[in-house]
């Protein structure tokens, strides 16, 4: 189900991203360092789940990552985690809802050609993973080989497994800023890419997904609801 992006409260919930990218955005985001996967592999304890949490799919309410804090309409979501870099990335995210295919069904319009541009060789079609690359990048800790973008979901997964940054479902739990994967069609080959802006005690999860009933969504999943990870900045940067 698509986010309304007329309801109440949705200006609200822009003007404070707006608010936080101008808090965040003075800041310049160090770069990683080769103590990143040192710093991964150290938050990989295993992660409690809730006895019969599923991944059911809910839409999510449009506050979630905007106020940084506890999640209005979202009972138990926060947007913790993840630190100043994990926030901005959330709160990018969050600032570009309800942007929209031009006309529906097309992958493209204005902005979407705006995305395209943070993923080399890119070109009209499926969008998720090209607006995760343009967040990452704006949050300045871009995704693939030399910050090139990854437009394809399975190849995000590949280059995040190459560089010790993928974390499979229920390996550790997630946190604001990371990247979220999905297997929709439930044969081992993942087809979606969100971006995580809010964490329930239970493992799961409030999202911003791109090309998500043909725009920018909010979505929220179970702690069974998704295949993976990928961490893009240490735990507390």
């Amino acid at each position: 189900m698509p986010i309304d992006t007329q309801s109440t409260g949705f200006a609200q919930a822009i003007a404070r991203v707006n608010e936080i990218r101008q808090t965040v955005s003075g800041a310049t985001a160090a770069p990683l360092t080769g103590e990143f996967a040192g710093a991964l592999t150290s938050a990989m304890a295993p992660a409690a789940t809730a006895a019969g949490a599923g991944g059911t799919t809910t839409t999510a309410s449009p506050f979630v990552s905007a106020s940084l804090g506890t999640t209005p309409g979202l009972a138990g979501v926060s947007a913790v985690g993840g630190g100043g870099r994990g926030q901005r990335i959330a709160a990018l995210a969050t600032a570009e809802l309800g942007v929209a295919e031009e006309p529906a069904g097309s992958n493209d319009g204005a902005r979407i050609a705006q995305y395209r541009t943070a993923t080399a060789g890119s070109g009209v079609g499926p969008w998720c993973a090209y607006f995760t690359s343009w967040v990452a990048a704006q949050a300045g800790v871009p995704v693939g080989p030399d910050g090139s973008g990854l437009g394809y979901v399975p190849t995000v997964k590949q280059w995040a497994q190459d560089t010790g940054r993928y974390i499979p479902a229920g390996s550790a739990p997630p946190q604001v800023g990371d990247l979220v994967v999905f297997d929709r069609g439930g044969d081992g080959v993942l087809d979606h890419i969100g971006i995580v802006t809010g964490v329930r005690p239970d493992g799961g999860i409030a999202t911003v997904e791109g090309n998500s009933s043909d725009k920018v969504s909010a979505r929220s999943y179970g702690p069974g609801g998704f295949a993976g990870l990928v961490r893009l900045v240490p735990p507390g940067s």
